[in-house]
């Protein structure tokens, strides 16, 4: 089937490869976003308000044109009147003649008898109603064109076929006024989009600028895999927390690059001597006949107690990191329970008297298996250090030392620790001049150091009035900042 394969390519048709769609930024996106919104809701506001504008208008214009002529038609009902009593000659009938308004008197016959201003047509309805026998009655145009204008008539006869008033009113300038509306409606929607859109870009590039810088210092640091970048991002908006946040995780992890070189070297160097002490052992077996017993069995045991000791440490070695590592869940647990766990298990261990004192609130929140690694590191600790000793390893478990702060320390009785050893036994792979004789690797108040660094506290060491030493930590009540999610956060906080 493989060598068919190249052929079938060639037998299938080749089409072209569609191009990637160009990535547009997130600046360019807001800007137009924010030019689109503004223009619909420029566009809708100017719709909506020239609508209510022309309508009102025209509104008014039509009632105003009513009032006119229900006016007219009760002035012919109330009195008897004929066409020379509308006559432009005659005083008094100024009141059929309104702004914007044509009046034209019309004979018995329907021939116009004073002509209107200008001259308004007269149809066959116009003349019915200058016939007609009862005053009041009314004959309506709309949309009349008299010259380049547009009128409403509305013609009212005077009653006993003495003929008749025409009345019209001009709307042509009405709409011319509302055509000069329309368009600087239009002409300011225009300005008032452009300047949306000069404005969200200046706005988007406001905003956008720090993510900018942030973006080019996450492909600076994915191109080059340097941590130990300076993010120059400010303000306390979304974008400023977020620069920080992104600023302190690229500082943990620089701060975990580090601590995993120093570490992978401390190991390196902790573990050449072992190493080297079994392949020296081993060189030796292929010549164990020629051993004498006694040498043997020295030979053999050694070579026991050092793969115990190379065992020891790389189970440190893998707890270490281990204890770097947030995937246990968090919870609410009391430090005084724990205690007591660790010591019950120590006491069948090593047949030693473990006494254990709690006192105050000794709940705190933290990861229960990596808080029980450090204690037990410190109790085995202590029972190493006095393994011949009588007095018992006493666990103190006192809470709160200051507020959410609880204190967990160990006192033994042995040799205790030198002034000079104090700051530096929880270094990793450190130990002390007379300890170094002593079985283990120097990682066991190593995991204490980071256990309670990991727990918002701090590890401790002194020595003990009356000989002995106190080794302990303590837990700060809450995970620091970073080394909780959102779902790990204790109640009430």
């Amino acid at each position: 089937m493989s060598r068919q394969r190249p052929v079938l390519r060639r037998l299938l048709p080749s089409f072209p490869s569609r191009p990637r769609p160009k990535l547009v930024s997130l600046r360019t996106t807001f800007a137009v976003s924010f030019a689109a919104v503004t223009a619909a809701v420029t566009v809708l506001v100017g719709v909506l308000s020239y609508s209510a504008a022309a309508r009102l208008v025209r509104v008014d214009q039509e009632s105003v044109f009513d009032e006119v002529v229900q006016d007219l038609r009760d002035e012919v009902r109330d009195q008897r009147m004929a066409p020379e009593d509308f006559s432009s000659a005659e005083p008094g009938h100024d009141i059929v003649r309104p702004a914007r308004t044509d009046v034209q008197v019309l004979g018995p016959n329907g021939t116009v008898v004073d002509g209107g201003t200008p001259g308004l047509p007269v149809v066959a309805a116009d003349r019915t109603v200058a016939g007609a026998a009862d005053a009041g009655e009314m004959a309506e145009h709309k949309d009349v064109d008299v010259g380049n204008d547009v009128y409403r008539i509305a013609t009212v006869s005077l009653g006993g076929g003495r003929g008749a008033v025409q009345v019209a009113q001009e709307f042509s300038d009405t709409e011319d006024l509302l055509r000069a509306l329309q368009q600087r409606t239009l002409i300011l929607m225009a300005a008032v989009v452009t300047a949306a859109g000069l404005f969200g870009w200046w706005l988007a590039r406001r905003i956008t600028h720090r993510l900018v810088i942030l973006t080019t210092a996450a492909e600076n640091v994915a191109r080059t895999r340097r941590l130990g970048v300076q993010v120059p991002v400010t303000g306390h908006d979304e974008v400023g927390r977020l620069g920080r946040a992104f600023d302190r995780m690229l500082g943990r992890l620089a701060q975990s690059e580090e601590d995993q070189r120093r570490l992978v070297q401390d190991a390196g160097h902790e573990l050449r001597t072992p190493l080297t002490s079994l392949r020296t052992n081993i060189s030796l077996l292929h010549r164990i006949d020629e051993l004498p017993p006694d040498i043997r069995d020295e030979l053999v045991a050694d070579l026991g107690q050092e793969a115990r000791e190379l065992t020891d440490l790389v189970n440190e070695l893998v707890d270490l990191a281990a204890g770097q590592s947030d995937a246990e869940p968090p919870r609410k647990l009391d430090l005084a329970d724990l205690a007591e766990e660790v010591a019950a298990l120590a006491r069948r261990r090593t047949g030693r008297q473990i006494v254990l004192r709690a006192s105050g609130d000794t709940s705190s929140y933290g990861r229960p298996g990596m808080l029980q690694r450090a204690v037990s590191n410190l109790v085995e600790n202590a029972t190493k250090f006095d393994r011949d000793g009588r007095a018992p390893v006493e666990i103190a478990v006192t809470g709160p030392a200051r507020p959410g702060v609880v204190r967990v320390e160990v006192l033994d009785r042995g040799p205790g620790i030198a002034e000079a050893d104090l700051t530096r036994v929880f270094d990793r792979f450190y130990r002390a001049a007379d300890a170094r004789s002593r079985p283990g690797s120097g990682l066991g108040l190593s995991i204490v150091r980071e256990v309670a660094l990991a727990h918002g506290g701090a590890p401790f060491a002194a020595r003990r009035a009356g000989g002995g030493s106190v080794i302990g930590f303590t837990v700060g009540g809450s995970l620091p900042e970073g080394r909780r999610g959102p779902e790990e956060a204790p109640e009430g906080v």
